[in-house]
């Protein structure tokens, strides 16, 4: 029988990162999953990225994961969203090809040392007292392990609908895992039940896009990872088109077969990725919704209609489908439908993701309640990178608000849970000017190289990108450009003011109307500037007064945060709370002031009495 330092159950998207995590930091780690073809396999649309979903890859990145590196390599079109709007809310988003994506993942897993994959489906966690020690599979077999890492995807009781028909699976074709959910129930964990879905898969030779408006990339496109030099794939574009009166008037006639209105899903669906019929119904003033015809890859005809999720039966996908313009001749290649899953409440969690209850047994992915490839993969990393240091017997690595997506994320969830699929968003952030995906190396590659996932010759170029900003910063402040004719006239051509006194580099680059490379003009040596060294140069310019701001923000609420509750800190005896607030307190055992204070229904005079309580037995 071999031993393992990690096992990871799934192959998801949650479950490549964990693998990868605790393999490069130097444990043998063993992937389990019921399909090893099906590894890295995008079960809804071919897409990385998007607003918020984008930031979390830039940091899964930086801090040493791979899925922006394989965003890069298997992209077929890519686009900075929301160019108009300030840095702190600009995305990236990148169309991939689904199947060389898989393929890509799975060769990165096959050839990483100190990693096995194995066929196999898990049936039971094994425990000794309060400690993990291994899980059985479908064969009897035992393997035990020191950690283990449960990224099941949707496959917890997984049950699929289409129309009125439904049946056991974890995703249309492959088996549900039910022994593991029923383990999870005996070793008491709280459960609950979601939904989510997926479009019908088209034929695109049965499309007319001669009638449809194309969507092209950007032309120079800005590549995920920061250790990618360059895009140079030739991108596809992708189609727009739109439902219409009668398309809503065909759905509504086939809700008395949509599962989700006949009341027989229990989940809750996502409340940010209606299905179409959820749409038509709850927006019913609206004369039509956009749908992209999303290429699933290069070297397939199939089209992925992004905006027609559905679960109504096949016949009224047929003709919903062709009621829409471009579509009128289409073909279902496969259906859509929706699907059910059991998830973990995940206040049952650490920051660490860690559970209470079982130590060394760490949750990662859908089986926390979030939706979204991105909030998945963010979860696996860290999953895997505090199994592994849970290994070696070290402190956490947790991530607060203030340093990334991923630790708002991860601090959402384990401190107000979750009742519907969790989405990441730019709003969820409170410090987002500082979160900005231009920026996610320098807030952690640090970090990542420090653990041992980001590799030498990544971190040199990430300190000579350092190093240029902060020589470049200290050139603008001391190049100083006085107030002639010639460079008043050349300010009045770009529509700035004229200089009055002599004024420094940056102080002009403050100005809203000018960029970096208006200052080219003054200083020909800035050319010579690599495009990234230039934007972040103009970025933390322009911005320095908002950021300044937030970091002070930031120091304060830090002390809240650094404000810890010992270990065996007794909620239940702190008197003056309510017990709506005790009990919260008790349910979550936030470690820190500042956690407590984020519990929905803790008051800030619940707060002081924490305060107080903790002053008053010399923690304080």
């Amino acid at each position: 029988m071999t031993d393992y330092d990690v096992i990871v159950v799934g192959g998801g998207h949650a479950g490549i990162e964990a693998s990868l995590a605790c393999a490069r930091m130097g444990h043998p780690t063993l992937l389990i999953t019921q399909n090893v073809d099906q590894i890295g396999y995008m079960s809804c649309n071919p897409a990385i990225g998007g607003l918020a979903k984008g930031h979390l890859v830039k940091e899964i990145d930086a801090l040493g994961g791979e899925m922006a590196k394989a965003t890069d390599e298997t992209g077929i079109q890519f686009r900075q969203l929301n160019t108009g709007k300030g840095p702190a809310v600009r995305a990236s988003r990148a169309q991939v090809d689904r199947q060389s994506y898989r393929l890509r993942m799975k060769r990165a897993l096959e050839n990483q040392e100190n990693l096995i994959i194995k066929q196999a489906t898990v049936e039971e966690i094994l425990i000794e007292g309060d400690k993990i020690v291994g899980v059985r599979t479908h064969l009897d077999e035992i393997v035990r392990t020191k950690a283990l890492i449960l990224a099941p995807g949707t496959f917890l009781n997984g049950l699929v609908h289409i129309g009125l028909t439904h049946f056991p699976s974890g995703r249309m074709g492959d088996p549900p895992s039910v022994g593991l959910s029923e383990s999870l129930k005996k070793l008491g964990f709280r459960m609950g039940r979601l939904k989510t879905g997926t479009t019908p898969r088209l034929d695109g030779h049965t499309i007319d896009f001669s009638k449809l408006a194309p969507q092209y990339g950007d032309e120079d496109p800005i590549p995920f990872s920061f250790s990618t030099k360059k895009i140079e794939t030739e991108q596809v574009p992708c189609y727009i088109t739109y439902t219409n009166p009668t398309t809503h008037e065909i759905i509504k006639a086939g809700l008395d077969r949509s599962p989700l209105y006949c009341g027989i899903i229990k989940g809750i669906g996502p409340r940010y990725c209606p299905s179409i019929e959820d749409k038509v119904v709850r927006f019913s003033d609206k004369k039509r919704h956009q749908i992209f015809l999303e290429p699933e890859g290069r070297d397939t005809a199939e089209v992925y209609p992004n905006g027609v999720s559905t679960s109504l039966p096949l016949d009224i996908q047929i003709r919903m489908l062709r009621s829409i313009k471009g579509l009128e001749e289409v073909e279902i290649v496969r259906p859509g439908y929706g699907i059910e899953y059991d998830f973990v409440d995940p206040t049952e969690l650490k920051p660490s993701l860690e559970t209470k209850k079982v130590r060394g047994l760490f949750h990662a992915g859908q089986i926390n309640g979030t939706s979204g490839y991105e909030e998945a993969a963010g979860q696996g990393l860290i999953a895997g990178i505090n199994a592994s240091l849970f290994v070696r017997g070290e402190e956490p690595l947790i991530l607060k608000r203030s340093d990334a997506y991923i630790g708002v994320l991860i601090d959402d969830l384990v401190t107000k849970g979750t009742t519907e699929p969790y989405r990441m968003f730019t709003s969820r952030a409170e410090y987002r000017l500082h979160l900005r995906e231009d920026n996610a190396d320098l807030r952690l590659r640090e970090i990542g190289y420090r653990i041992g996932l980001v590799k030498e010759e990544d971190y040199q170029i990430f300190l000579e990108k350092k190093r240029a900003i902060e020589k470049t910063l200290h050139i603008l402040s001391s190049r100083k450009v006085n107030p002639t004719k010639e460079n008043n006239e050349m300010l009045h051509r770009w529509g700035s003011a004229a200089l009055k006194k002599e004024s420094s580099l940056q102080e002009i680059l403050k100005r809203p109307e000018i960029h970096f490379e208006h200052l080219l003009c003054f200083d020909g040596d800035l050319e010579r500037l690599p495009k990234e060294i230039q934007d972040q140069v103009e970025i933390q310019v322009k911005y320095e007064g908002y950021m300044k701001r937030q970091m002070e923000q930031i120091e304060r609420f830090k002390k809240l945060e650094e404000v810890r509750f010992p270990e065996e800190f007794d909620f239940s005896a702190v008197i003056g709370l309510s017990r709506e607030v005790m009990e919260k307190l008790v349910k979550i055992r936030p470690l820190s002031l500042g956690q407590a204070s984020r519990i929905s229904g803790v008051t800030p005079a619940a707060i002081s009495i924490l305060m107080i309580n903790l002053k008053k037995e010399g923690y304080l």
